[in-house]
C-alpha cells in the first residue's frame, strides 16, 4: 500500500474504504461479509474508513467490526455531522455523541460537515456557535481533524476553503468530472492552501465501469497498456500528487483485493502522455452521448440570477448518459440543497452567459430544456423541504 501525508504528517493510505455501500443480505448489512472485507482491507494496508450519520447502519457496523477484531487503533475513522438536521449546538452534541456510541470509540479522527453546500449554510452554522463547538471538541481530543464534503462548482468550493481553518476536505472528482464539480481547479486550490483532499465518486457510482459506451470500451481494449476501466480511473487520480486518498465503496472481497493491488503498484507521475491521451478519447466517447457540449470551464459564470450553469449542464448530460436517478441527485445537490436556489428555472434570459461561452452554446435554450427534464415533481418537493428547513 502507498501512503500520502495529511496536514499534520499522518500517513493515509491512498485507498480509503467508503462505507456507504456495505454488502447487503435480506435487506440488511451482511455483517459476516462486511467483516471479511474490512479485515482484508486493513491487512492490505487500508487505514482510512469513511462513513456518515445518515448511511443506514454503516456507523454501527463499522464500530462493531473494528471493536470485535481490535482494529480501532490501526485505522482512522472519518464520519460526518448532518448539519442540515441540526437547529442548535445542543442537537449537534446529541448527534455527535450518538455517533461515538455507534462507532464504539471515544474520538473521531476526521470529522466532516456533510455536504456543505455554500457560504450561507456555513454562516448559519457559525451563528449557532459551530466554530466554538468544534474548537472545544478538538481541544478535548474528541475530534482530531475537521473538514467538509462538497458537491457543487469550483467557485463556491474555493470560497468555502477560505471560510474556515479546515484540516482537510472531500470532493467528487474523476476523469469525467475534471472540469465540473470542484474539479481540478478546486483540487489545486485546496492543495495550495495546504489541505489534504479526499476523493469520492472515483467511478461515478460505478458508471465508469458498468455503463461505458462501446466506443469507450474499444479505446481501452486497443491501448498498448492494459488495465481494467476501474484501474484506469484510480490510476488517473493517483497520478496527481494533490490527491491524498481515494474512497472506494467496495462491496466484495475481490474488489478489495483488486483495489489494494492497484494502490500498491502506482504512484504520482506514472501515467504517460499516451495514457492521458487515451483517457481523453474515452471522455470524448462518453461525451458523444451528451446533450450539451459544456466543458465546465465556467466562463459563463457568475450568473446574475445565481444559476449554476455548469452544474446544471453536468446533471442534464448525466441524465442521458447514466439515467434519471443519478442526474436528479446531482441536480438537487448543486441547486436545491443550497441556502439560495441555483436552479435553471431562475434564468431570466438576459444572455450575459452566452457572450462568454467559448463553446458557443445556446445556454438560455438549453437551460429551459434542462429545467423541463430535471425540475420534476420530486425535485420540486425537495426544494420545498429545503425551503422549510431554511426558516429554522
Amino acid at each position: 500500500m502507498n501512503y500520502r501525508d495529511d496536514k499534520y504528517g499522518n500517513k493515509l493510505s491512498i485507498l480509503g474504504f467508503g462505507c456507504m455501500r456495505f454488502p447487503q443480505k435480506l435487506g440488511k448489512i451482511d455483517m459476516d461479509e462486511t467483516q471479511r472485507e474490512i479485515i482484508t482491507a486493513v491487512q492490505g494496508g487500508v487505514n482510512y474508513f469513511d462513513t456518515a450519520y445518515i448511511y443506514p447502519g454503516s456507523e454501527a457496523a463499522l464500530g462493531t467490526i473494528l471493536e470485535k477484531n481490535q482494529l480501532r487503533d490501526r485505522v482512522y475513522i472519518a464520519t460526518k455531522l448532518p448539519h442540515y438536521l441540526i437547529r442548535s449546538i445542543q442537537s449537534a452534541e446529541k448527534l455527535f455523541n450518538e455517533e461515538l456510541t455507534r462507532l464504539r470509540t471515544d474520538h473521531i479522527d476526521y470529522y466532516l460537515m456533510h455536504m456543505l453546500t455554500d457560504i450561507q449554510t456555513w454562516e448559519r452554522l457559525k451563528a449557532l456557535g459551530i466554530e466554538d463547538w468544534l474548537e472545544e471538541k478538538k481541544k478535548s481530543g474528541a475530534i482530531r481533524q475537521v473538514g467538509f464534503s462538497y458537491h457543487g462548482n469550483s467557485d463556491m468550493f474555493c470560497r468555502l476553503v477560505d471560510a474556515y481553518d479546515w484540516d482537510f476536505c472531500q470532493i467528487q472528482y474523476n476523469y469525467m468530472d475534471e472540469h465540473s464539480q470542484a474539479g481540478r481547479r478546486g483540487l489545486h486550490y485546496a492543495n495550495g492552501k495546504g489541505l489534504p483532499v479526499i476523493i469520492m465518486e472515483p467511478l461515478r457510482g460505478g458508471k465508469l465501469v458498468t455503463n461505458l459506451p462501446e466506443d469507450a470500451k474499444k479505446i481501452f481494449a486497443s491501448h498498448p497498456v492494459q488495465h481494467s476501466p476501474a484501474q484506469w480511473s484510480f490510476r488517473w487520480l493517483w497520478d496527481q500528487p494533490e490527491v491524498t486518498c481515494v474512497l472506494s465503496g467496495m462491496n466484495s472481497n475481490e474488489m478489495v483485493l483488486d483495489n489494494i493491488n492497484t494502490a500498491s503498484t502506482c504512484a504520482a507521475g506514472d501515467l504517460t502522455p499516451e495514457d492521458n491521451a487515451m483517457l481523453r478519447r474515452v471522455v470524448q466517447a462518453i461525451n458523444a452521448r451528451m446533450k450539451v457540449g459544456c466543458t465546465g470551464c465556467g466562463y459563463c459564470m457568475p450568473c446574475p440570477k445565481g444559476v449554476d450553469i455548469p452544474g446544471t449542464f453536468a446533471a442534464y448530460n448525466r441524465r442521458f448518459s447514466e439515467g434519471k436517478f443519478r442526474a436528479l441527485v446531482d441536480y438537487a445537490m448543486c441547486t436545491a440543497m443550497r441556502k439560495d436556489s441555483t436552479a435553471a428555472s431562475n434564468c431570466v434570459g438576459c444572455g450575459k452567459c452566452e457572450q462568454h461561452c467559448p463553446q458557443h452554446i445556446q445556454i438560455r435554450t438549453q437551460l429551459k430544456n434542462a429545467s423541463k427534464e430535471l425540475e420534476v415533481p420530486i425535485y420540486k418537493l425537495a426544494r420545498k423541504i429545503v425551503t422549510w428547513f431554511k426558516i429554522f
